[in-house]
């Protein structure tokens, strides 16, 4: 099926609050690229509407559009009913715009109630009245359901918090509109659970928010509607529950969802078991973090680890790739026993690992595309036996046309690429070395839905070639599209596996949520059970 890409009308607005953002095509400019073509945007009173594209449609340049830190081309920006010229960030202000940012502009050396005041600071007699400014602070924060110390630090406070608190400043500030940019990025669930539950609230107040996000799921969860961009222009407009997921990343990255579909056919592959696995781990375990945990993988097939943060996911990964090092149990390779004291010790077995977080453990920003992408290839050989020039151009350039790397430019900084970018870098690292396991953590957190498509089939196009491939990624659907075989981890262990042709989403949710998991069961030596 192919699903059609032209621009949406946008529904009658009977059903919902005012206008309160009406931004009428918007065009913005920079040299040699056209940023926003005419796009539209409309934002209701009492409506939390998600704003959603790949990196590079032109998400950040509307929002910067909005909030004033972007003069416009052409186009008009009206503002309740009164069309407004956004010079800067106080003009959006005063027009009841406010945004709070992932990284919170707070600050934190002051406390929270100071944070939430200042500028608007009680007096007596001349002299700030600190016992009426903490006392309006905490009425004003428990008025949005947040229990804080306001004479507390702001900077021994977690980053939600942080958020929580610019939020409720804004609303002090009587900002009708608030913009939310990525604010989630760096929470767990309970922190998302819990600005939600603010969000929710001022939507009822009759706040139109704007929301900004790479994760799915959270859009489900909390949006009305959905505005989407592609390449600078507008696709279209849609209330949540008349846009599916599936369609949604069609729209967003302008794909038949039939090839978006096709991935699907990765989880069915039947694995040949009936020899020696790549990796066996037996007992394996380190104290404090994982306890023994039984696990085989074989040539061409994906085994997912699931589970909740801190389930153990990444600590078993580390062990199998040499990062960390064991207390018991043993690993073997192809049969054969293997002990693996440093990742180079991996990398000399052909075992690669690909860190959970990209920036301090994976990329050197500093260095160029092709600089990064050979480093693995050059620590195997040994820095005594440089790669020549030309191997090295072949390859690097290889790389950029097998994973879309963008710009394909070998000479472009890494720091200055997208996230989905830089992820395919450090892919295009690993591969290089012509590994036998690749271990992945997380390889598609963070980054748009373009290059995640991008990620995950490459993976499936690379255990079909014979690679076996480990694979951790908090989305769980992510996991059971790819993987053949699950291994579900809770507490620091493995409560079982599952075969991923024969399970959905909910047996692997309530696998993790059950009270008294069921012993591990030994991994599969055999074909797994065909469906019944």
């Amino acid at each position: 099926m192919t699903l059609p890409m032209d621009t949406d009308v946008p529904s009658s607005p009977t059903d919902r609050g005012a206008v309160a953002v009406a931004m009428r095509d918007i065009t913005v400019r920079f040299p040699g690229v056209l940023a926003l073509d005419g796009v539209d945007l409309t934002l209701h009173a009492g409506e939390v509407h998600a704003l959603m594209g790949e990196n590079g449609a032109g998400k950040s340049t509307l929002i910067k559009a909005l909030t004033g830190e972007q003069r416009i081309d052409a186009g008009t920006i009206t503002v309740d009913g009164r069309v407004r010229e956004l010079r800067g960030t106080s003009d959006a202000q005063e027009a009841g715009i406010a945004t709070v940012y992932q990284e919170v502009n707070l600050c934190a050396n002051l406390s929270v109630g100071e944070n939430l005041m200042l500028g608007g600071e009680p007096r007596r007699r001349g002299a700030i009245d600190w016992r009426e400014l903490h006392r309006r602070a905490g009425e004003h924060l428990r008025g949005l359901g947040v229990e804080i110390d306001t004479r507390s630090r702001l900077s021994g406070h977690s980053i939600a918090v942080q958020q929580l608190v610019a939020i409720s400043r804004a609303i002090m500030q009587e900002a009708s509109v608030l913009v939310l940019d990525e604010p989630t990025s760096s929470l767990d669930r309970s922190e998302v659970e819990r600005l939600f539950a603010v969000v929710r609230e001022l939507r009822d107040r009759g706040v139109a928010v704007l929301f900004v996000t790479h994760f799915l799921d959270q859009v489900y969860e909390i949006s009305d509607r959905i505005t989407v961009l592609r390449n600078g222009a507008l696709v279209g407009d849609y209330p949540v529950d008349e846009l599916p997921r599936p369609e949604l990343v069609a729209r967003m990255i302008g794909r038949d969802l039939d090839e978006l579909e096709a991935l699907s056919d990765s989880s069915a592959r039947v694995i040949d078991r009936s020899g020696a696995p790549v990796i066996r781990a037996r007992g394996l375990a380190r104290r404090g973090a994982l306890e023994a945990v039984d696990v085989d993988v074989f040539d061409g097939e994906i085994v997912g680890l699931a589970g909740l943060l801190g389930s153990g996911r990444t600590e078993l990964a580390r062990l199998l790739a040499g990062a960390d090092h064991p207390d018991r149990g043993h690993l073997e390779k192809r049969g054969t026993p293997v002990r693996l004291g440093t990742p180079r010790h991996a990398i000399a077995q052909r075992i690669v690992f690909s860190s959970e977080d990209r920036r301090a453990e994976g990329v050197v920003p500093d260095l160029s595309v092709a600089e990064n992408i050979v480093l693995g290839v050059q620590a195997r050989r040994g820095w005594m036996r440089p790669i020549a020039a030309a191997e090295r151009d072949e390859l690097v350039a290889r790389s950029i046309a097998e994973l879309g790397i963008r710009p394909a430019d070998p000479n472009a900084l890494v720091r200055n690429l997208s996230g989905g970018n830089q992820q395919k870098v450090l892919l295009a690292r690993w591969l290089a070395t012509a590994p036998e396991l690749l271990i992945l953590d997380e390889p598609t957190r963070g980054i748009d839905v373009g290059a995640k498509a991008d990620i995950q089939r490459k993976v499936a196009e690379l255990a079909r070639a014979g690679l076996a491939v480990v694979f951790i990624s908090s989305e769980l659907d992510e996991v059971l599209r790819l993987a053949q075989r699950i291994a579900v981890m809770r507490d620091h262990r493995k409560i079982g596996e599952l075969d991923a042709r024969e399970v959905g989403l909910d047996a692997v949710v309530e696998m993790i949520a059950q009270e008294d998991p069921a012993p591990s069961p030994e991994p599969a030596t055999s074909a797994p059970r065909s469906r019944t």
